[in-house]
């Protein structure tokens, strides 16, 4: 699709209708690269400041697709720690074929999700009068998977990485094939593979010690992504997620992996210990 003309900064920008609906929780805006997809931010009123350290922070939303709960979640967060949220919509069915998942394996048909993210950070950049050549990443159950799998293609991009309660794992398995593990990793994207890059990436995982259902998450023959080693991680998210953990760690990789009491599979109530971990990397990221 042709790229539209360059958005003006905030500054020139900013009247009645503008502040009230680009600055704290704004509106939903089309993507303008490719209006399929679109996004919704938390932008705080710091981003006015002459030298503000605004930081940005990407929540992905599940196959529920709840990205205006998120951006409600992480709105105080935003605003307290210096951070523009911004929340990705990648809709069912944007092939036409009803498909829920294809945001979390990266791509589906012709469309690279990664890059579509990449192009919204450059967007928002150019709104805001920032440039964000690095940002932080959360996603829960599908938005973990994709949060996953965006890790190990972009670790450059990343300052820190939450992984909460992904369906099926990537593993750091080079054994493996993708998706299960990461063999043809580099024909499939036609980027390598950088596990120095990873190794500077602090990374966190998250999951509720009631996420134990398993009927969404155990793959069949003839399923859309089954494929040998699909359950091998394990049955429910606890177990697969500290299956990927422990493939972290073999690699170098330090993960700080909670395990919250008396959770079920609900992204919001894992929202609290994905903010703890990120402030505490601002605070050591940032100057005192």
């Amino acid at each position: 699709m042709s790229h539209a003309t360059t958005l003006p900064p905030i500054d020139e920008l900013i009247g009645r209708g503008k502040a009230y609906y680009e600055l704290g929780s704004t509106t939903v805006f089309a993507h303008r690269n490719d209006p399929r997809f679109a996004y919704t931010l938390y932008v705080p009123k710091a981003i006015l400041e002459s030298g503000n350290d605004v930081e940005l922070v990407v929540v992905m939303h599940g196959t529920g697709r709840q990205f205006t709960n998120y951006r409600d979640a992480f709105a105080e967060f935003g605003r307290w720690n210096n951070c523009i949220v911004l929340c990705p919509l990648f809709p069912v069915g944007v092939l036409g074929d009803g498909n829920r998942d294809g945001f979390k394996h990266l791509i589906e048909g012709d469309i690279h999700y990664d890059r579509v993210l990449l192009d919204m950070v450059d967007e928002i950049g150019e709104r805001y009068g920032k440039r964000f050549d690095q940002f932080a990443l959360f996603g829960f159950s599908g938005g973990g998977q994709f949060a996953n799998r965006f890790a190990y293609l972009h670790p450059e991009r990343l300052w820190a990485v939450s992984i909460g309660a992904p369906g099926s794992v990537t593993t750091l398995d080079i054994n493996r094939d993708w998706w299960v593990g990461l063999r043809g990793f580099e024909q499939r994207f036609g980027k390598a593979f950088d596990l120095d890059a990873l190794r500077r990436v602090p990374v966190h995982m998250v999951v509720g010690k009631a996420d134990l259902e398993t009927w969404e998450i155990t793959h069949r023959e003839g399923g859309r992504h089954f494929m040998p080693g699909a359950n091998d991680a394990g049955a429910t998210r606890p177990e697969r997620l500290r299956t990927l953990k422990g493939t972290f760690e073999t690699a170098g990789i330090s993960v700080q992996l909670d395990e919250l009491d008396n959770v079920p599979h609900n992204g919001l109530l894992a929202v609290n210990a994905v903010q703890d971990f990120f402030a505490g990397v601002l605070r050591a990221r940032r100057p005192s």
